[in-house]
C-alpha cells in the first residue's frame, strides 16, 4: 500500500504513518506548493494535499493558509517545519552513515552544490575535472546561478558565496581572496583617456553591478590605502557580472571586477586594467556547509576535492 494514503480515521498517527505525511509537509513548505512538492516526491498533488491535512489533523493545528492563489505556512507550520526539518536531516545522516559502511571504501550518492556565476564559470567547473574519475559512484548537481536561495530549506549540501558569512550556523572554509580590477575597452581609452587617479574616475562612465541580494550597487573596492567608491553611471548591470564585462568590452565603459574573470579578454587585448597599483583589493569566497556535520561520505569526498583544487 502507498504510505501516502494511510488511515484517515487515525487521531494519532505513529511513526510508520507519519513520516510520509512530514516528508510531504516539510517539501511543500519548501517548494511553496503542493504541486511542486508532489514532483519532488514523485506522487500526485492530491495525495500531497491529503498527506499535509492527515498531519493537520493528528496535530490539532493548521500549519498552511491556503487560498485559491497560495499557500502560505502559519506561525505554528514554520516553528514545526524548523523542528520536522532537523529530525528529517537526522534520519538521512543516519541511513547515509549505514549505507557507507556497507558500501565500503567508494563514496556514493547525490550532492548539490550551489555556487555563483563568477567562481563557478571560471574556478569551480573547470577545476572539476577528473572528479568523475576519481568517485564514478557520486552524483553531482550543480546550481550555477547568482540567485539567492535558501541553502537548508532547499536541501543544498554545499554553496560558494562571495564576501563575509555571517550565518553562525554554517562553516565557512576559505576558498581564497581573490585581487580585483578596474578594467576599460582600448577603445573607450582611446575616446576618453586613461584615468590616472581614482578621483579621475569622476569624469568617466562607470559601469556599477547591482548585488541580487541587496539590490544596490556593489562599492568598488582599492588598495594602498584602502578605499571605497560608490560608481555613479548611466549603465548598470544587475543578476551576473558577466554583463558587466561584456558591457566594458563593448566599450560603454570602466568596470571592476575579478582579475581572474577577465583574464583571457586581458591576454586578448580585448580590455586592458586602469591604475592596477591601486585596484588590487581582494574579496573572499567560501565553501559553505551546516555546522552540523558534512552528513555523508559523498558530500565530504566533494568538499576535500574542492578545497584540493583551490
Amino acid at each position: 500500500m502507498n504510505p501516502m494514503n494511510g488511515d484517515e480515521s487515525t487521531a494519532h498517527l505513529g511513526l510508520e504513518s507519519t513520516l510520509p505525511n512530514l516528508l510531504s509537509f516539510c517539501r511543500t513548505f519548501e517548494r511553496g506548493s503542493f504541486t511542486r512538492a508532489a514532483k519532488a516526491l514523485r506522487v500526485t498533488p492530491a495525495a500531497v494535499s491529503r498527506s499535509v491535512a492527515r498531519l493537520e489533523r493528528a496535530l490539532g493545528a493548521t500549519l498552511f493558509r491556503r487560498t485559491t492563489r497560495e499557500l502560505r505556512p502559519t506561525a505554528k507550520g514554520r516553528a514545526y517545519y524548523e523542528k520536522c526539518a532537523a529530525a528529517l536531516r537526522l534520519l538521512a545522516t543516519g541511513e547515509q552513515e549505514l549505507l557507507d559502511a556497507e558500501d565500503g571504501p567508494a563514496p556514493h550518492g547525490l550532492v548539490r552544490i550551489s555556487v555563483p556565476t563568477t567562481y563557478g564559470l571560471r574556478r569551480l567547473l573547470p577545476q572539476m575535472g577528473g572528479f568523475r574519475e576519481r568517485y564514478p559512484g557520486i552524483e553531482l548537481e550543480l546550481h550555477v546561478s547568482n540567485q539567492n536561495i535558501d541553502f537548508v530549506r532547499e536541501g543544498f549540501d554545499l554553496a560558494v558565496r562571495m564576501g563575509v558569512i555571517g550565518d553562525a550556523g554554517m562553516v565557512a572554509r576559505n576558498l581564497g581572496d581573490f585581487p580585483q580590477g578596474v578594467f576599460a575597452s582600448p577603445d573607450y581609452l582611446a575616446r576618453r583617456g586613461t584615468p590616472r587617479s581614482i578621483e579621475a574616475f569622476a569624469d568617466h562612465d562607470c559601469i556599477a553591478f547591482v548585488m541580487p541580494s541587496t539590490g544596490r550597487v556593489l562599492p568598488w573596492l582599492f588598495a594602498s590605502p584602502n578605499r571605497e567608491l560608490l560608481p555613479g553611471s548611466q549603465v548598470r548591470c544587475a543578476e551576473d557580472p558577466h554583463g558587466g564585462i561584456a558591457l566594458c568590452k563593448a566599450g560603454l565603459g570602466l568596470f571592476q571586477t575579478y582579475r581572474f574573470l577577465v583574464e583571457e579578454e586581458v591576454t586578448r587585448g580585448e580590455l586592458v586594467e586602469v591604475l592596477r597599483g591601486r585596484s588590487g583589493r581582494t574579496r573572499r569566497f567560501s565553501l559553505l556547509y551546516p555546522k552540523d556535520g558534512l552528513r555523508s561520505r559523498a558530500v565530504r569526498a566533494v568538499t576535500d576535492f574542492i578545497l584540493e583544487r583551490r
